[in-house]
């Protein structure tokens, strides 16, 4: 997976990039997902950057924890949805690219709005549904920080989607074990999340969401078992902060922005790739 590999690491170069350029936004979960997001989108899904709201035919994402939009606008600008020299416009006065993803700037790739956590999961078993209802024989994916567990709405949307057999859906959770206040442990406690999607019935999955062979291997494993009555949610540990040492492992690099001196570091560390926009 070298192809993809370096890709990540020319979307980890974006997300302190853009972080830094308007002195504002998430680095630290957006680092974390760098490879499943560069997995999903550059081998995983099946998808049109010619965007088309309906996404008829099409695999297609959310991103619920959308704070981490950093890492999400990389990814699309990258894989042809719009022109990468707009990153530079992250968190600017009348940017498309705002702190959290919004609808109505119709930037494309974007299918709802995700400041407010807990909705993400809702919002992609309505879409899957359609599918179903359609007869398309595609998948959705959805993402979720760990934290965002605590919101209630995901719950009863974990309820609902076994309920429902909704078996064309595929929920990844960021189990980074970091937050915005501190350890996940110490803000309130997740206990076994695994355990939990299994009690609902889910069937459920485990990868290390930094090796970028583990992640392509089992999101090609939860493809191979949907149609099989039960959603499928896959737990991925991350490392909040991956390939910058001095934010790895660190909540206070959830949302906050490094100076010139730190860029300049966290550069130092990510080669790149692409070419820089």
């Amino acid at each position: 997976m070298p192809e993809l590999k370096a890709i990540a690491s020319q979307i980890r170069r974006d997300i302190v990039r853009m972080v830094h350029g308007s002195s504002s936004g998430h680095p630290g979960g957006s680092l974390g997902c760098a490879d499943f997001l560069t997995a999903l989108y550059f081998q995983v899904m099946k998808h049109d950057p010619n965007f088309n709201m309906n996404a008829t035919n099409e695999d297609v994402f959310f991103l619920s924890n959308g704070h981490i939009s950093p890492v999400f606008y990389s990814v699309l600008a990258r894989s042809g949805y719009f022109d990468v020299k707009e990153l530079a416009t992250f968190r600017k006065i009348n940017s498309r690219l705002q702190g959290h993803p919004a609808t109505h700037e119709h930037l494309p790739g974007v299918r709802i709005a995700s400041g407010s956590l807990g909705q993400g999961l809702s919002a992609a078993i309505g879409a899957a549904l359609t599918k179903k209802l359609n007869k398309e024989n595609t998948t959705v994916f959805s993402l979720h920080g760990d934290g965002e567990l605590d919101e209630g709405q995901i719950w009863e949307a974990a309820m609902f989607a076994p309920h429902h057999k909704v078996d064309n859906l595929i929920a990844t959770i960021d189990w980074n074990g970091q937050q915005i206040d501190g350890p996940t442990d110490k803000v309130m406690s997740l206990g076994n999340i695994r355990q939990k999607f299994d009690a609902f019935g889910w069937t459920t999955l485990e990868m290390n969401g930094n090796d970028m062979d583990d992640v392509i291997a089992t999101l090609d494993k939860a493809k191979s078992l949907t149609g099989q009555g039960k959603p499928i949610a896959i737990m991925m540990h991350t490392i909040m902060g991956k390939g910058v040492d001095f934010m790895e492992n660190d909540h206070n690099w959830h949302g906050i922005a490094p100076n010139d001196e730190q860029l300049a570091k966290a550069l130092a560390q990510l080669p790149e790739t692409m070419g820089d926009y």
